[in-house]
């Protein structure tokens, strides 16, 4: 199997606008109508919308970067999916309808359908929407319920947009094709029917509730079930959750994309997350058990005798688990030892007790600490 940048001539780090424009040119080349009953421009027409679909899908296209043809084939996609699969090509139009229609105009959407009826479906768009979550909830996962504007099948005429009891009629002026035809001289133009725009038929009677649309906009409630170990920018698909399509179509999906909150107590690298906690100086040298806030709670963390501002002290377990799966990152406090600005008379002559038993020169009295000499 071909490498999918090679098919369409491109490089890796090609945008979407350059994958679209070199596909563009390949099915030209290779469409079915300019190429009657030749088998290798089929192949290569399928060849060539089998990598479009891959590289022009970010999630698909991370796949296909990361593990080769094995990361979009079934079973590996989820609910991002895999390449599409065409079998004939039927299946390429169906899939890139719209597409076919920019590069070649309405009357020329599949092989032989240039002067017959063009059908008015159309896929619903792609909606997106970002949904903020908290730390916590990058822990343990959470249940979201979003709300978002969007369009759904108007009921009264069942999505047709002509008023019940009538249905839409073929387009007198293109004859359902979708486009009109002239001859000037030598040439001749297609443009997009003006009766129609294109749409191959009309409504003499539309529908009075969606106004002929045949789409009324609504508001959708949906729940969101947000996977631990989600980093900002992570996207969820949800697949036929986003625009309704036109006259039938099939429904757009919903891409959800996560932003992750800053949390003023734990700043996050990958899995681990890392916190500071101020101890004395007391509890540095001697060591202590103290409590610490984690992410769902509070924990007891060890300080060692001796440790010194800056030391680091781990808690297994209690940072970010993985996206896919497995143990949990780590919680690594960084102590701040803290010294008293004043101290009483009698830590003073512990204090002095104990450097004039290690050897130790320290100030007079009247030194640091603001105390006259007696």
């Amino acid at each position: 199997m071909r490498d999918y940048y090679e098919v369409l001539g491109v490089s890796r780090t090609a945008d979407k606008d350059s994958i679209k424009k070199a596909y563009r040119q390949l099915a030209m080349k290779y469409h079915p109508d300019r190429n009657p009953g030749d088998k290798q421009a089929e192949d290569k027409f399928k060849e060539a919308a089998e990598a479009y679909d891959v590289l022009s899908h970010d999630e698909k296209r991370a796949r296909y970067d990361r593990f080769g043809h094995a990361g979009v084939n079934s079973g590996f996609g989820g609910a991002g999916g895999g390449p599409q699969g065409f079998h004939d090509i039927n299946d390429i139009f169906s899939a890139f309808g719209d597409i076919f229609s920019d590069f070649f105009g309405p009357g020329m959407g599949g092989p032989g359908t240039r002067g017959r009826g063009r059908s008015r479906a159309r896929r619903g768009s792609d909606l997106r929407y970002r949904l903020e979550v908290d730390l916590k909830d990058v822990i343990s996962g959470a249940q979201k319920e979003i709300q978002f504007d969007t369009d759904e099948a108007c009921k009264t005429c069942s999505g047709s947009g002509a008023k019940p009891g009538t249905s839409p009629i073929t387009c007198l002026t293109c004859g359902g094709s979708g486009q009109v035809v002239r001859q000037q001289g030598f040439f001749t133009m297609a443009t997009t029917c003006p009766a129609c725009r294109g749409e191959g038929v009309t409504i003499k009677e539309p529908c009075t509730d969606c106004k002929g649309r045949g789409r009324k906009p609504v508001k959708r409630k949906l729940s969101i079930q947000v996977p631990p170990g989600i980093e900002t920018g992570t996207q969820l698909r949800l697949t036929g959750e986003g625009e309704v399509g036109l006259a039938g179509g099939p429904t757009g999906d919903l891409y959800v994309e996560l932003l992750v909150k800053d949390d003023r107590r734990f700043e996050r690298d990958g899995q681990s997350l890392h916190a500071e906690v101020s101890v004395s100086y007391l509890q540095a040298l001697l060591g202590s058990e103290i409590e610490v806030d984690t992410v769902t709670g509070q924990s007891k963390l060890t300080v060692q005798p001796g440790s010194h501002d800056g030391t680091e002290v781990q808690l297994h377990g209690e940072g970010v688990p993985s996206l896919r799966g497995g143990r949990r990152g780590d919680l690594i406090y960084h102590l701040k030892v803290e010294f008293p600005k004043k101290l009483t008379k009698k830590e003073e002559e512990l204090l002095r007790e104990i450097a004039k038993d290690k050897g130790v020169e320290v100030l007079e009295a009247s030194g640091f600490f603001g105390r006259r000499k007696g």
